[in-house]
């Protein structure tokens, strides 16, 4: 719940030492920065009962590290899908949390920190809509799982619909999530098989060219 306490970066490196486990400090250390930003808009948007989920890389790193921690990958930012109709609920939040709302290059991001640097940015995606026009299919509806990310619970976007984005959008670094996903066992034959035709084939394409 947004009120628990989140898992810190030293709690976390006490109890790793304590069990004898070697991390790698900067895969970890990003992590934990990343999920700090995260829990900053998504506590407040679940506490105000606000519709999104978490996406993209993230999500992936979410669903991987529960099925297969082996198979995990960083990734560089967090993004959200919200409805169109929240935005200006969503922005009004996001700044009483210290986040300033950017719109650049056809992509609207609230940025949190001193500088404008995208590192600590969360992209806004929009449920029914596409982000690129060649993208396959428009993004699915709002429909979260709840999952604990270090301590804290977060609206996280089902396996199933994941999968479908990245084979939409299908760029390289989506068709790298799908074989991390694939690989922990995540893309099960149902959830291949409710995918349209078109994304099956991208899907078997991404398999016989790994």
């Amino acid at each position: 719940m947004p009120g628990d306490s989140a898992l810190t970066f030293e709690q976390f490196l006490r109890d790793t030492a304590r069990r004898g486990e070697v991390v790698n400090l900067m895969f970890e250390e990003r992590l934990f920065d990343l999920v700090g930003v995260l829990h900053k808009i998504t506590d407040p948007l679940m506490a105000e009962n606000v519709p999104h989920e978490l996406i993209g890389g993230m999500a992936v790193l979410v669903h991987v590290e529960e099925a297969d921690p082996g198979q995990s990958t960083l990734t560089r930012d967090v993004d959200l899908m919200i409805r169109r109709s929240d935005l200006e609920r969503v922005k009004e939040i996001a700044l009483r949390q210290g986040f300033r709302f950017r719109h650049a290059a056809g992509l609207d991001m609230l940025m949190h920190g001193p500088s404008d640097s995208a590192r600590n940015a969360v992209h806004l995606i929009f449920s029914g809509e596409k982000v690129r026009p060649n993208q396959a299919a428009p993004n699915p509806p709002i429909q979260p799982e709840k999952k604990a990310v270090l301590g804290r619970e977060v609206f996280v976007i089902p396996v199933a619909d994941l999968v479908s984005m990245k084979l939409s959008s299908n760029r390289d670094k989506d068709r790298v999530h799908i074989r991390a996903m694939d690989a922990a066992g995540l893309i099960t034959p149902e959830v291949e098989h409710g995918l349209p035709e078109e994304l099956q084939g991208r899907l078997r394409y991404t398999r016989e060219t790994e």
